[in-house]
């Protein structure tokens, strides 16, 4: 192949020089701050977050210098919770954090650590690179919580974002890093979607799972137990006899107080699980109706 000499083509130490133009080729390598991605459901909504995992590597992270190592964290600064670009938390319902309301959508968060207490910021403005430093705006922050700090009794090497104490309605956010650890609550109103959900799949056509569906969260919520007895024995009614049906439907008459009905329901249920050797089922079932039997007989008495 023959080139003019003006634009021969070199290629030498990854630098190719093709008509003139540079390229430099790129090297992929691993981040000393892993990025990582975070989904929780809570309910029937779901919070997502997005964060860079620093490590401390002996050196001192929160505060102020001690043994003459400044704190990676300095109290009083603002810190982008992570490393790298900001962290970003999303969430896909309105939420409530500490009695401000977190509407659907994505946020960068942010923090302002002090010894006895910080200041978490959900923050509107998602394109900074890091903390945003001089371009970071408090007009733009949604709201400020604060928060206590707690020493930890075990060493965290990698900053850590968890969630824990899950429930239908709520979740915490764990901020966990060296030996400090700060909480964010959330609660979301998981009822108010549940009866909204509810009421739309029983217009729409309805079949006996639906009516099972909304009779077991109802008894998992100890809530208007007379309208889930109602949702369980309209499953029957259209599905006929599953293990599960009646073993819900033993569930709700126990938590009325019905424990003969409760024992005549696990037992349908009870037989149809052997029958089908759904074992998980048959031990469940004969470990209520001992219970529901010694609370007839303690009543007795």
């Amino acid at each position: 192949m023959y080139l003019l000499p003006k634009y021969k083509l070199f290629v030498r130490y990854g630098i190719i020089l093709l008509f003139g133009v540079p390229v430099v080729s790129q090297i992929q390598h691993p981040k000393a701050s892993p990025f990582a991605v975070m989904e929780q459901q809570v309910g029937l909504s779901k919070i997502s977050v997005e964060y860079s995992r620093p490590a401390v590597k002996r050196r001192h992270v929160f505060g102020p210098q001690v043994d003459g190592q400044k704190g990676l964290v300095p109290y009083g600064r603002i810190w982008r919770v992570g490393a790298n670009e900001s962290t970003k938390i999303s969430v896909d319902t309105d939420m409530q954090v500490l009695g401000n309301t977190l509407p659907k959508g994505t946020y960068a968060l942010y923090a302002f650590p002090e010894k006895n207490e910080w200041e978490i910021v959900f923050h509107t403005n998602t394109t900074h690179w890091g903390d945003g430093r001089k371009n970071y705006d408090p007009a733009e922050d949604l709201f400020r919580i604060t928060v206590i700090p707690q020493v930890l009794l075990y060493h965290q090497e990698n900053f850590l974002m968890a969630f824990d104490s899950i429930t239908h309605n709520s979740a915490n956010l764990n901020l966990i890093w060296a030996s400090t650890k700060v909480t964010i609550p959330f609660r979301v109103d998981t009822e108010a979607q549940m009866e909204a959900e509810i009421t739309l799949q029983l217009k729409e056509n309805p079949t006996p799972q639906t009516y099972y569906e909304a009779a077991r969260y109802l008894q998992e919520q100890q809530k208007d137990l007379e309208r889930a007895l109602g949702y369980v024995n309209k499953a029957l009614e259209l599905g006929g006899d599953t293990y599960y049906f009646h073993r819900v439907k033993s569930l709700i008459e126990a938590n009325m107080g019905n424990y003969f009905a409760a024992i005549a329901s696990a037992q349908k249920s009870l037989a149809i699980a052997l029958e089908l050797e759904k074992d998980e089922f048959v031990r469940m079932n004969e470990k209520n109706i001992k219970k529901w039997e010694k609370l007839i007989s303690e009543n007795k008495k």
